[in-house]
């Protein structure tokens, strides 16, 4: 399971979610701004504020880091 944790206005997100898009792999997102709970659970996971943050079936990828999501990607067979 993909989910991301990101805001309208982020660039990044956009980005980090039109490249998932691309690769074909479906993702949940979760908007932090109109969704405190998740916000919290976004700096749970991440240990900081920034966005996006991505949760690869438990590997935690901080900003639109596209080597660390392909690895994360691959190790969990969502993409080949």
């Amino acid at each position: 399971m993909v989910q991301i944790y990101s805001a309208v206005w982020c660039g990044f997100c956009h980005a980090t979610k039109d490249y998932l898009d691309k690769l074909g792999v479906k993702y949940e997102d979760f908007d932090i701004e109109r969704d405190p709970e998740k916000a919290m659970e976004c700096v749970q996971k991440s240990g900081q504020m920034g966005i996006p943050v991505l949760d690869i079936n438990g590997s935690i990828i901080i900003g639109f880091d596209r080597p660390r999501i392909d690895a994360a990607l691959r190790e969990n067979k969502l993409i080949s």
